[in-house]
């Protein structure tokens, strides 16, 4: 059986067709991820612009083809942008033309829990003891902190990386004032958090956190042998976040392992993923490139009879 699954974030919209085989085991048939900036402008009325639809609507389509190519019955969600838009139908709509089925918005929560159920599944060794989980994303980042794989606190928060920067920053390189005003956002939203005490695993996923990654690694193509698993220390991250502040935008646009198409926002991504590496007391972020629509493949092939 084949099966295809497709996470409409704020940022970038991904595709995932797997393989599945009569004993459960899956192979990936083809990938795709591609930046459309469907929330552009999240920061203020949350309106869908009309070219983030259509840069969205043509990937969709062309998704759409790929899963056809294996044979993939397509699964989709739509997460932070869609949640907030008061337009939200215009792209629906069309959307469900191109794909041949609803893509089904979903709230923070099943997002977050979409995230720790791939998660868990990468990383098995981490269903013991304490556990964060943190997905960052355009417009929202979600949180789960668990205890022995048993979800304890979930929350998704207005802390994205292209709200932030639409918010923040203005200037190119941004001013420390700016960093500065961005950092204070992060800190305070993160504060009622409760991150498990003492040491424990610190779980990113999503396109800031595999594309810092990738840049520690200063690898020239992304390579997700490299990436998933990876073990960013601190050091490392705070060595990068230094780099992409005396940056212009055009000089990120060069950086090793940086989608070019990210370099607008990445720095705002890594203050986001610095601040909650601070808050939950972190020395190191463990890479995970499997997100939602993982979470979401695993979900229907734990809903088959005798799964």
């Amino acid at each position: 059986m084949n099966l295809a699954a497709i996470d409409v974030g704020t940022n970038t919209t991904l595709l995932l067709v797997v393989s599945v085989g009569d004993a459960g085991e899956i192979a990936v048939l083809a990938e795709r991820a591609e930046i459309t900036r469907l929330g552009r402008g999240i920061g203020g009325d949350g309106r869908l612009g009309a070219e983030g639809i259509a840069r969205t609507l043509a990937a969709l389509r062309g998704f759409a083809d790929v899963a056809r190519d294996h044979g993939a019955p397509i699964a989709a969600i739509g997460t932070e942008a869609l949640r907030r838009a008061p337009n939200a139908a215009d792209f629906l709509g069309p959307a469900r033309a191109a794909l041949g089925t609803e893509i089904e918005v979903i709230d923070g929560a099943r997002e977050a829990a979409l995230t720790f159920r791939a998660v868990t599944a990468s990383f098995p060794e981490l269903r013991t003891g304490g556990l964060t989980v943190v997905d960052i994303g355009g417009g929202s980042t979600e949180i789960v902190v668990a205890a022995d794989a048993r979800v304890e606190f979930e929350t998704s928060l207005p802390l994205g990386s292209v709200r932030l920067t639409e918010r923040f920053i203005h200037r190119d390189p941004p001013d420390a004032a700016e960093v500065d005003a961005l950092v204070r956002a992060v800190d305070a939203a993160l504060a009622p958090v409760p991150f498990p005490p003492g040491p424990a695993p610190l779980v990113g996923v999503a396109g800031t956190v595999t594309s810092l990654a990738a840049m520690a690694q200063g690898l020239a193509s992304y390579d997700p042998a490299r990436v998933h698993g990876y073990r960013l220390a601190r050091a490392d991250l705070g060595r990068q976040i230094d780099r992409l502040r005396g940056a212009t935008q055009a000089e990120r646009e060069r950086f090793a392992g940086l989608d070019p198409r990210r370099a607008d926002v990445i720095l705002a991504g890594a203050l986001i993923l610095e601040g909650l590496a601070r808050a939950a007391g972190a020395a190191e972020v463990l890479v995970s490139d499997r997100g939602i629509r993982w979470g979401l493949i695993y979900e229907i092939l734990e809903s088959r009879p005798g799964a």
